[in-house]
């Protein structure tokens, strides 16, 4: 969390949330916070969950699935489908057009053994050419990241009319309560 908004985050988590042991000051990027949290960890084998905040509807379910497939696997990406062609640019001109059922569009959480995750963050100290951790697994060559299928509902919210999006689905998530 930023650092600002740590002492206000402790006290709100700390009552509701039992399982919470720690709460992490984030870096000046996404990577900087993911190595600031994987780095906070003190045993030597664990399991990592990596969400953004910015994803407030994930489900228990991809929570759970994430957890259970580490039973068989280092890394775990969550992605759907892209409804969307989706092109490759180079100078405003289409370079490229993968083929759609080879694509998915990244979620999170994305799950780790903690071995792998520290070695790619490691790895990756000087280097800021990616854009999420199993992007760096993949980069290095760490482990093979194992997908599961994502939800439509796990929104990230980054532009205005996510905000929307988002409390439509708060509303239907509420009145499913």
């Amino acid at each position: 969390i930023n650092e600002e908004y740590k002492q206000k985050a402790s006290e709100i988590l700390s009552n509701k949330y039992k399982k919470l042991s720690k709460i992490i000051i984030g870096g000046k990027t996404r990577k900087d916070s993911s190595f600031n949290g994987v780095s906070s960890i003190d045993e030597t084998q664990a399991n990592v969950l990596i969400h953004d905040c910015a994803r407030p509807f994930v489900s228990q379910r991809l929570i759970s699935e994430c957890v259970n497939a580490l039973n068989s696997y280092l890394a775990i990406g969550i992605g759907i489908n892209s409804s969307d062609t989706i092109v490759e640019i180079e100078n405003n001109t289409i370079k490229n057009i993968p083929q759609r059922n080879k694509l998915r569009k990244i979620q999170t959480p994305q799950a780790f053994k903690l071995s792998i995750i520290k070695k790619a963050h490691e790895l990756a100290k000087e280097d800021n050419d990616f854009t999420d951790d199993c992007g760096l697994v993949v980069k290095y060559n760490l482990a093979e990241v194992f997908m599961i299928e994502g939800e439509e509902g796990n929104i990230k919210i980054t532009y205005p009319n996510d905000i929307k999006i988002a409390q439509i689905l708060n509303i239907q998530k509420n009145k499913s309560r």
